[in-house]
């Protein structure tokens, strides 16, 4: 995803094998029962009318014969089990060969009444069909507990953990050749089963006003879209959710209609690789109980595509048995088709170095009734009519593998004003095409194609990696050799949009201002997709991913650091920087050419005299947006540790603190250069046209923003740790120091004896809010304790540097006490008064 890009997986189940519950079938799994004749119970069924009421209540089953149940009026078709509709009603026809086995169920939004505001995918679910004497019986299976000991007695011990839920239990109404149990499931679509309905919705589908709408049946696969009309059901004390995949307002009644993809898993399982937190795959932990190292321990396999050889070759390249193919959605604008498909075989010399020719490949949708992008077999680039300005690249993973085996991108129609405003921000005064709105096809095709890309890599397996665009040089990033050869930044996983610290005296080309599949993406592919010669298991190809993952010791920019960043300590782990290996020069840079930029916004957005100032407004405010984003880059200098991902068998620290002279220079910058009024964001005519009032909020929010990160309690906490544990005063920037800096910048005038303008005062009022936090801190809400346990991260508290804090805002109200007498400004005085009067509230001990 790309502004908020949620990327990553489609909701799955969570992940590890596991086994048959004990006593949950009568044979085992998959194994076929004697034969009867078509419409036949097998022999030996018991008559248990005592397990009918423990079901459910639904009666003792009675087949009936094949013929009175499948009639003539069926529409059937014959897939990994066959589908019939007779009337309103659905079967399915499951194979003896199929119970036991692994199915995965996903549901995805198939037509709404509303524009599409969030994903398109709903629940996803791991089941088997299981036969209970004349029943069939759909049981919730996961894959959460392994053990690698495979030992009986941990067998044993496992099954107490492995009795799954039984989602749904059918009667069989007939059988059908070879055992065959013919089911109706009409009620796991149209709202009997409400494991079935869309995540997190308080709302209950009306079967009378629901219906299967269409199905088809494929060899691995089972396609059923159902129409289901939800009705609100109140919970006491709850607040509305919006609805799955519309309008995002509350639950009303609403039809909507979803396609329900049953998969079969394969049959042999890929060979999983196990993670590394050193290289960047989505993975997912399994508990392992079965581990020789006294203690339970998480196993993680990297999610994938399979990618195998076959028997032929292209030169020194392998050709893949199965192409990753990505198909094209029909309903994509006819003008973006090429660039669509440009944005997936971008990835192609990154398998190349994997050694795969042609290992990733774009695809016309054919022109088939049966085809559909909601199909859980088919992988697609969608194009989905909504508002939002965003797009998501969910995958759908075997759990007991990680194999990926579907990815749909979704791209939301207003993604490309969402290009429009980033590529104006930040390099619209390098391209004369990007100074009239709106873009010409081919830079709109050209940003979409980078879109695609980085969305095409999440559903690879790869997450973001924001420590990319800090792994460059900032010189090398101004170096048009370099940048063509390299980019601007190793990775396009990495939120490093466009180059924005480029000058116009670099002469950089264009096409090299715009993000690409970069080097650290080719080595990433290598490290997850290339075959291991020799490797039986995944223990057995550790050795030589250690030795890939080893080469960043001496190649940085194949260094990997996740989306957390444990609480953003690095700060060459960031969102949306450029040149990060030096924020403070990297923003002096950028912020030269937001100042070129804002001169343009007005001739840009108003190209056409008979529209209204909206887009004027949304760019002089997405202007504005980048400002702020790129001075916050600066405020991570300030309490940081840089971090190199190891294992034990690599020296050095993980964590190495920032030195005490980039600490001071960072704030020494913010105090010039964020917390001084940046003149050039206010462009008075722009205004005029805008608004009678706002501006004053529109500037200091974005400062507040770069203050409020600089006075977070978690970096003011790391000040006081790095200075108890460093051996070196050289990394050393005590807490006390860094918050006199920033006050003698903030209130600047007061030892200077100047006029406080009104975007000052505001400022500053913003830093007094800031510190009363600190010294008497709100109460911490529910949904805060909540978070904290669910991260495992303790919930910030200022104690350590309240004291510190105090002396602070005392030593302030001293300098105004002594200001105010020499102010002139009526104004200043009376915010200067105003300031002591606030600072006298957060000390008042009965208060």
């Amino acid at each position: 995803m790309l502004a908020a890009c949620r990327p990553a997986s489609k909701p799955a189940p969570a992940a590890t094998p596991a086994a048959t519950p004990a006593g949950a079938n009568n044979r085992p799994a998959g194994q076929t029962p004697a034969g009867p004749t078509a419409g036949q119970p097998p022999a030996g069924t018991p008559n248990l009318s005592a397990l009918a009421g423990a079901l459910g209540g639904q009666g003792e089953p009675t087949p009936r014969p094949y013929a009175t149940v499948i009639t003539s009026r069926a529409r059937s078709k014959q897939g990994v089990f066959a589908v019939h509709q007779v009337g309103a009603r659905l079967y399915f026809e499951v194979p003896a060969a199929q119970l036991g086995k692994d199915f995965m169920v996903t549901t995805v939004l198939a037509g709404t009444n509303a524009a599409i505001t969030g994903s398109t995918n709903g629940p996803t679910r791991l089941v088997r069909f299981e036969r209970r004497d004349n029943r069939i019986l759909l049981r919730d299976v996961n894959y959460n507990n392994v053990a690698s000991d495979t030992t009986l007695q941990t067998a044993r011990a496992m099954s107490l953990i492995e009795f799954f839920p039984i989602l749904a239990s059918f009667n069989v109404d007939a059988y059908g050749k070879d055992s065959a149990a013919v089911i109706e499931v009409t009620r796991l679509f149209t709202g009997g089963v409400q494991e079935f309905t869309a995540n997190g919705r308080r709302a209950a589908v009306d079967a009378s006003r629901s219906f299967i709408d269409k199905f088809s049946a494929f060899s691995r696969n089972v396609n059923v879209t159902a129409v289901q009309t939800f009705t609100p059901q109140a919970t006491p004390g709850a607040a509305p959710l919006p609805i799955f995949g519309g309008g995002g307002g509350a639950v009303t009644t609403t039809t909507e209609a979803y396609t329900f993809s049953i998969v079969r898993l394969p049959d042999d399982p890929m060979m999983p690789r196990l993670a590394d937190e050193r290289v960047g795959f989505f993975s997912r932990a399994r508990t392992d109980f079965g581990s020789r190292e006294q203690r339970v321990l998480p196993r993680r396999y990297i999610s994938r595509w399979r990618l195998e050889c076959s028997d032929r070759k292209q030169g020194n390249l392998c050709v893949p048995k199965k192409p990753i193919t990505y198909y094209v959605d029909p309903a994509t604008p006819t003008w973006l088709v090429p660039w669509v498909k440009a944005g997936i075989e971008e990835w192609q010399p990154a398998f190349e170095a994997a050694g795969f020719a042609k290992g990733i490949i774009a695809g016309d949708a054919p022109n088939d009734p049966e085809f559909s992008g909601e199909d859980a077999s088919v992988a697609m680039i969608r194009w989905l009519p909504s508002p939002v300005a965003n797009a998501q690249g969910p995958s759908l993973v075997d759990p007991r593998t990680g194999e990926i085996i579907d990815a749909d991108v979704q791209m939301y129609h207003n993604i490309l004003d969402l290009q429009r405003e980033w590529y104006f921000s930040q390099v619209g005064h390098l391209d004369k095409r990007a100074q009239t709105f709106p873009f010409p096809d081919s830079l709109m095709g050209r940003l979409i194609q980078f879109v695609v890309a980085h969305e095409v890599g999440h559903t690879l397996g790869f997450p973001h990696n924001f420590k990319g665009s800090s792994m460059y040089p900032l010189d090398s990033v101004r170096s048009k050799t370099w940048v063509a050869k390299m980019g601007h930044s190793p990775s396009i996983m990495d939120y490093a949009r466009f180059n924005y610290v480029a000058q116009p005296e670099d002469n950089i080309p264009l096409a090299d201002l715009v993000p690409r599949v970069g080097v650290y993406d080719t080595y990433a592919v290598k490290w997850g997709y290339s075959p291991i010669a020799g490797a039986t298991s995944p223990e057995g190809e550790l050795r030589q991913l250690d030795a890939w993952a080893r080469m960043q010791d001496t190649i940085p920019w194949y260094r990997f650091a996740s989306d957390a960043g444990a609480g953003g300590a690095d700060p060459g782990e960031q969102s949306e920087a450029i040149g990060d290996a030096d924020a403070v020069a990297a923003t002096a840079l950028g912020f030269k050419n937001i100042a070129r930029v804002m001169k343009l916004v007005d001739g840009a957005a108003s190209g056409d005299k008979t529209a209204d100032f909206s887009l004027l407004r949304a760019t002089y405010n997405g202007v504005i947006n980048q400002w702020a984003l790129e001075a916050n880059h600066v405020t991570k200098i300030v309490g940081g540790l840089d971090k190199q991902e190891k294992r034990q068998s690599q020296s050095g620290p993980v964590w190495t603190p920032v030195s005490r002279t980039r600490q001071k220079a960072a704030v020494k910058f913010l105090n010039e250069q964020v917390f001084a009024t940046p003149a050039y964001l206010i462009d008075v005519p722009t205004l005029r046209r805008l608004e009678s009032e706002g501006n004053i909020n529109r500037v200091v929010n974005a400062q507040a923003r770069a203050l409020g990160s600089l006075l977070n309690n978690t970096k003011l906490q790391r000040l006081v740790e790095i200075e108890a544990t460093s051996s070196s005063q050289a990394t050393v920037y005590p807490v006390g120091e860094m918050l006199t800096d920033v006050r003698r910048g903030l209130w600047s005038e007061v030892a200077s004896g100047k006029a406080i303008t009104a975007y000052r005062r505001r400022l500053q009022n913003v830093y007094l809010e800031q510190m009363a936090t600190k010294i008497k801190p709100p109460a911490t809400s529910a949904a805060e304790v909540q978070i904290s346990q669910l991260l495992g991260i303790p919930l910030s508290q200022p104690r350590d540097f309240r004291a510190i804090v105090k002396d602070e805002v005392r030593t302030l109200d001293r300098e105004l006490a002594n200001a105010i007498g020499r102010t002139s400004d009526r104004a200043s005085r009376a915010h200067l008064q105003d300031a002591r009067d606030q600072i006298k509230a957060m000390l008042d001990t009965d208060k």
